[in-house]
């Protein structure tokens, strides 16, 4: 079909003619205003009405990022050079410490950066690098952790049965398969994310390049990128989450049927802090992607992003593994035997 000069129509007549109002509104501000020149970069406001509180928060995040780095990585050496570690659970808690290393470290440098230099400029490549990699980590998180909470259940339900079902080829397979649906996952979301196009304001409200603040400020059509993020961010945390839960529902129901007293109490202690981690990861993903944009302000809707950006990433060591017995016997062995060399 062929479409007449912008001037020669009416906002009736382009309509009818098979373009969308959104393309009205912009072929309109190119006639008014002539060729406007795109963006090149994006300001992330973060935490703006905190600016007098800047090097506080360096400090507070630089704190936490130093101890989610020197907790996961930590658990990463102590799993791979003991060998009383070589377990499917350890095996998936290194893949869980790889994971959480690289996913806190595509937010909190750049977020530090900002703090201390004052320049929260970033780049439109940069901003979609940045979600791709943040995405990646988010969606294998939701994965592993399911793996994770399996392998419990095994364990804990179906312990004559663990070591012949949990064998080291279908420990490959799940924390490959957790890692590829991560990555084709928002590798989709991304690739419909390149197709926008930015010809207005620049300034994303939140700390990091998320999908929803980057759409909001595209001059395209969104509808489709936000769907395909609604659709696939459903299907990614919600047979996740519903394995996860359901595998502790059935190891607390196994826990209640022992006599003691004291295995009883640990087995608890242990379920709980596991689930309340899972819980503030998934509740805040929850209310940041499938609650409408309307319902959740701005301020808590970043206030939300940092449990699962920032606090789980720095939790996730401690819970799952530093408070285990068998990893602080490692622990104090690896540092004795340093020790010695040293001295």
């Amino acid at each position: 079909m062929t479409i007449a000069p912008m001037s020669c129509l009416t906002a009736s007549q382009w309509l009818t003619a098979g373009e969308s109002w959104n393309d009205f509104e912009i072929h309109l501000q190119t006639a008014l205003g002539g060729n406007q020149s795109s963006p090149t970069t994006f300001v992330l406001l973060g935490f703006g009405n905190f600016l007098g509180l800047r090097i506080l928060l360096s400090v507070l995040f630089l704190a936490i990022y130093a101890l989610s780095l020197v907790g996961n990585l930590l658990i990463v050496l102590l799993v791979a050079v003991d060998q009383h570690l070589h377990t499917p659970m350890y095996f998936f808690l290194m893949n869980l410490s790889c994971l959480e290393t690289c996913y806190i470290s595509t937010i909190v440098p750049r977020m530090l950066a900002s703090f201390l230099t004052g320049d929260r400029s970033i780049s439109i490549k940069g901003c979609i690098t940045q979600y791709y990699f943040f995405g990646f980590c988010a969606a294998t998180e939701c994965y592993l952790l399911a793996m994770m909470s399996y392998d419990r259940y095994l364990a804990i339900c179906k312990p004559l049965h663990y070591s012949t079902i949990m064998n080291g080829r279908l420990c490959l397979q799940l924390a490959f398969t957790s890692w590829m649906c991560g990555l084709v996952t928002n590798t989709i979301i991304t690739s419909f994310m390149l197709e926008l196009t930015f010809c207005g304001p620049n300034e994303i409200d939140h700390f990091f390049c998320d999908i929803y603040p980057v759409a909001n400020l595209s001059c395209s059509n969104t509808h489709q990128v936000k769907l395909v993020t609604f659709i696939l961010g459903l299907m990614g945390t919600g047979p996740p989450f519903l394995l996860t839960i359901t595998s502790y529902i059935c190891i607390l129901l196994t826990v209640l049927r022992i006599k003691s007293k004291a295995a009883q109490q640990k087995a608890f202690a242990t379920c709980s802090s596991h689930l309340i981690v899972v819980t503030l990861f998934y509740g805040s993903i929850f209310l940041v992607y499938i609650v409408p944009e309307s319902v959740t302000p701005s301020e808590l809707h970043k206030t939300f992003s940092l449990f699962y950006t920032v606090l789980t990433p720095t939790l996730n060591p401690l819970i799952y593994s530093l408070r285990n017995r068998e990893v602080k016997e490692v622990l104090f062995k690896t540092v004795r035997r340093f020790s010695n060399r040293v001295s």
